[in-house]
């Protein structure tokens, strides 16, 4: 009886100890984000895009207050991969050795999924979202005055959320490997499929065909991508039961 409540108090420590390695690895990336912030923020004010944009502040906190929100996802980034190699180290004693391989290879690919995906929603999709945001404001007889907090917050709300979309196809090896999901299923709603990223696509894009299309292509080639990478992880895991 004794032994039960033992083992789960150990693993509770051990759970704490790795978060404690997770908050003393994220203060230190918060102090290297805190160096990294400034630069970048006048890189990307400076950076080329389709419209010229005069920076202004509209309140005495707005400067500092994204000075600090960049410091943060800055931090984040940074310690993504520690955090999920802790999370695996973690889960490690329940896996098999052929498992614990498998997860471990998952971290670097989640790391470079996610840039992939702020990469192109930085240079292909907020690009265009910005230019229609501005130029229909401007067919409205509006003067645009941008702020610097609103316009880096409209930044980070468009670039980010494709770091999580680009997952897609990690994803679905992930729910393959555990017989959620398997490719006769995907392939059998695809139409389903494509007609969900249709609307993610037009919920996060403005009402403009290019712009549209620019991000449901992507997606749908995200998919057709987790469809062959389901098809793999299940040849696998059949060759491995058989």
């Amino acid at each position: 009886m004794t032994d039960r409540p033992m083992a789960l108090t150990k693993h509770l420590q051990e759970l704490l100890a790795r978060l404690i390695f997770v908050f003393i690895a994220f203060f230190t990336a918060f102090i290297v984000g805190m160096l990294v912030a400034k630069p970048l923020i006048l890189f990307l004010q400076k950076d080329k895009m389709p419209v010229t944009i005069t920076m202004n502040v509209f309140k005495v906190t707005d400067a500092f207050s994204i000075y600090m929100q960049f410091a943060f996802v800055i931090a984040l980034t940074l310690i993504a991969p520690f955090a999920l190699y802790q999370l695996w180290a973690f889960i490690k004693p329940g896996l098999y050795r052929h498992e614990q391989r498998a997860t471990l290879r998952y971290i670097p690919v989640i790391c470079l999924l996610f840039l992939i995906g702020v990469a192109f929603s930085y240079f292909v999709v907020f690009p265009f979202v910005l230019t229609f945001m501005l130029e229909f404001g401007e067919q409205l007889g509006v003067q645009n005055t941008i702020g610097l907090t609103t316009y880096f917050q409209f930044m980070l709300q468009t670039i980010l959320p494709f770091g999580a979309l680009f997952q897609m196809p990690l994803l679905i090896a992930f729910l393959t490997r555990l017989s959620l999901v398997n490719p006769i299923i995907m392939r059998r709603f695809r139409k389903y499929a494509y007609f969900i990223l249709l609307v993610i696509a037009g919920l996060i894009t403005p009402p403009e065909l290019l712009s549209h299309l620019l991000v449901t292509l992507p997606l749908i080639l995200l998919y057709e991508c987790s469809i062959i990478i389901s098809s793999l992880t299940y040849q696998k895991m059949h060759a491995k039961t058989t």
